[in-house]
Order: structure tokens, then C-alpha cells, then sequence
């Protein structure tokens, strides 16, 4: 009994701490999006990916509203998105997307990351030719024709689909992004989630503890309040 509740204790405790670290860059990635491209969903479809990732993590509708309205308002700082690139520990290849209101804050952070893994920033542009991007669609399965998705959307830059027991994946070209979320719309088909996702174009097998040693990083970058993404060549 006792160790039963402590266990169901720990893990919501788990379940927590992890909210309370992913709505704040939730909350950001909404409010840069409609900075960007203004406050309507279905004429912006960064901030419609924005909320659809929101709400694929139970961020509460109460929160996407207000970051939503922060967007307008003159009290809310402008946001500066940054991309940076480094090496970590045993040569492991990272990119950084950042979305800051500091960028010497999220400079000086990111910088100190890298370093005390035995790392170190290299030159903007630099493992760029290692990543390729792509536009990534999740969907549920649900009773989805594949065919008549793949026929449909291979005009609007579709380029792969795969299928898991859950979910459809589709998969376009990073400059494809904006024209496959208008088709999918025209389909009436509402993805869970979307993301211009960097791949490892050489992608690394490390040992077991080598990745010990490259998660410490990894989980320092993730933590970070400006860190959006961090993508790896790790296999």
C-alpha cells in the first residue's frame, strides 16, 4: 500500500514537473506564431500547428487563449528566434531552435551547456548539410483512406507517408509546410501534431554509455525556458 501510493505519487509528481517545464515553451511557440502571422488559426497556419501541439499535450484551452492574446499585446516582448550548433561529448552532432526576448541570456546559456559537456559551439551554418528538414504531420487512424490522402496531398508537396497501429505520418518538404496543412484542411483532416523536424543525413550509433553521457546535455538544452526544439544525429 505504501509503496504503491509513493509510486503513484512519484509519477504524478513526474507528470508535473514535466507541464510545468513544456506549457511555458508550449505558451511561447503559440504567442511567437501569432506575432508573426496574426491571431487567426485558419489563415495562419504556424499558429494552427502551435495549438494543435498544445492540445496533443493537454494544454488546457484557458492557457492557448491567453497566449494567443499576449500576441497583441504592447506589454509582451518581441521574440527573437535562434538556431544554434554544436558538438557535444564522444562528437555527438546538435542543433538548437530557440525562441528568446534575451539573446544574450539565451547565448551566454546555451554556450555554458555545450562547454561543461566537454563541447562547444561551432559556426552558424555549419551541420547544416548534415540535417535535412522536413515537414512532419501526425494523424490519427482512425477509418482514413491512405490512397486518397496520398493522391490528394502530392500536389501540395507530400512526399512519404507511413503508418503505425495508431497513427499516419506524413512527410514533406520543410518549404512544404504552409501548402500541405492547407490540404489537409481542404480534406476536413485535423492533424494531432506537426513539426519541421530536422533528420541526421549520417545518422550515429553511440553505446549505451556514451548516450548516458550525451543525455546529460541534451536534458540541460530541453529544460532551458528559451529551448524549443533540439534535434541530434543520434541514430
Amino acid at each position: 500500500m505504501g509503496r504503491a501510493f509513493e509510486y503513484r505519487r512519484a509519477a504524478k509528481e513526474k507528470r508535473w514537473d514535466k507541464m510545468s517545464k513544456l506549457f511555458p515553451k508550449l505558451s511561447k511557440a503559440i504567442t511567437v506564431a501569432a506575432k508573426d502571422g496574426g491571431l487567426d488559426p485558419e489563415m495562419n497556419f504556424k499558429l494552427r500547428a502551435a495549438i494543435q501541439n498544445a492540445k496533443a499535450e493537454n494544454m488546457p484551452k484557458d492557457n492557448i487563449d491567453s497566449a494567443i492574446k499576449r500576441a497583441s499585446s504592447k506589454e509582451t516582448k518581441d521574440y527573437i528566434e535562434q538556431t544554434f550548433e554544436g558538438k557535444g561529448p564522444h562528437g555527438v552532432l546538435i542543433i538548437v531552435e530557440t525562441a528568446t526576448d534575451n539573446v544574450t541570456r539565451t547565448t551566454a546559456n546555451i554556450k555554458s551547456y555545450f562547454n561543461k559537456s566537454e563541447g562547444g559551439l561551432v559556426a552558424p551554418g555549419s551541420l547544416e548539410f548534415m540535417f535535412e528538414r522536413k515537414s512532419v504531420f501526425h494523424l490519427k487512424k482512425n477509418n482514413i483512406n491512405i490512397e486518397e490522402i496520398e493522391l490528394f496531398l502530392i500536389d501540395y508537396g507530400l512526399e512519404e507517408i507511413k503508418v503505425n497501429k495508431e497513427e499516419i505520418i506524413i512527410y514533406g518538404n520543410f518549404t512544404s509546410y504552409g501548402n500541405i496543412n492547407k490540404g489537409l484542411s481542404e480534406m476536413n483532416l485535423n492533424p494531432i501534431k506537426s513539426i519541421l523536424k530536422r533528420f541526421p543525413t549520417n545518422p550515429v550509433n553511440f553505446s549505451e554509455e556514451e548516450l548516458e553521457i550525451i543525455e546529460k546535455i541534451l536534458d540541460k538544452l530541453e529544460d532551458d525556458e528559451d529551448v524549443q526544439f533540439v534535434f541530434t544525429n543520434i541514430s
